[in-house]
């Protein structure tokens, strides 16, 4: 699998870079337009998004590299070099969330309103981004056979690409991106309901993606560790309890993105 989607000589532009920037354009693509429908200052909204997309990225790259410290220490420049991968979407998501509440509530707007707008970008940027994992042969599951991998109706451009260390892999990160590309249509269409409350949406996002997550990590082979647990499925369990939390106990106050 060839990692380096530009050759420029001195320069290369990797997959996984390319698809990390390209989930973060249609997210901010999403964002923007459903941000402008609600009124929201469009200074604000560039500010957040900036201060989001740098934390987010460095959230991600910190939360990862503190589950292999050894490693880092042995070799630090290599803390920096993102484009080989080492991106853990919950450091991610967690640093992104931290920045809107601060930020909104910096300038007395609803964080919640704000997350019910974010998280549907954030969805499809994370089906988007997925296939960085791809080319970078990495988030891959337990061994299985091409039989197997036909019979889920897996392409065959990624059963070829899943021949890794002398065996065919489950394509975790293949599953999750066609997860969040429903979480995403759904999420379109939920968003229309003229019931919905506000941190509904934002409550969906938490239980669809923490769910399927939580199941995926359980097939994967290269998982960040706390002793003995996958620390991904204790997070993505905590995102599906905040997300019923959110569900059920929402404010009353209806929804203000419902489609006019």
């Amino acid at each position: 699998m060839d990692r380096v989607a530009l050759d420029l000589g001195p320069i290369q532009i990797y997959w996984y870079s390319l698809f990390i920037f390209l989930g973060i354009v249609l997210a901010s693509i999403i964002i923007c337009k459903e941000a402008k429908k609600q009124n929201i200052d469009e200074e604000f909204l560039l500010n957040l998004t900036f201060n989001a997309i740098v934390f987010g990225i460095i959230g991600a790259r910190i939360y990862y590299v503190l589950f292999n410290i050894p490693y880092y220490l042995s070799s630090p420049i290599e803390m920096f070099k993102i484009w080989n991968g080492g991106l853990a979407i919950h450091g991610g998501l967690l640093a992104g969330l931290v920045v809107t509440i601060i930020y909104s509530k910096k300038h007395n707007v609803d964080a919640i309103k704000m997350l019910d707008i974010i998280v549907v970008g954030v969805i499809i940027a994370q089906a988007v981004g997925r296939w960085g994992n791809f080319f970078n042969s990495e988030a891959y599951g337990t061994i299985t056979t091409v039989s197997n991998l036909k019979a889920l109706g897996v392409p065959n451009f990624v059963i070829n690409g899943m021949y890794i260390m002398g065996a065919y892999r489950q394509p975790t990160f293949f599953y999750e991106s066609i997860w969040c590309l429903f979480g995403f249509i759904a999420m379109l269409m939920i968003r229309k309901y003229k019931y919905l409350k506000k941190g509904q949406l934002t409550g969906f996002y938490l239980i669809w993606y923490g769910t399927i997550r939580f199941i995926i990590e359980g097939m994967r082979t290269d998982s960040l560790m706390i002793g003995s647990l996958k620390m991904a499925q204790v997070v993505s369990a905590i995102f599906v309890m905040a997300g019923l939390i959110l569900f059920i106990y929402h404010k009353k106050e209806r929804a203000l993105y419902n489609e006019k």
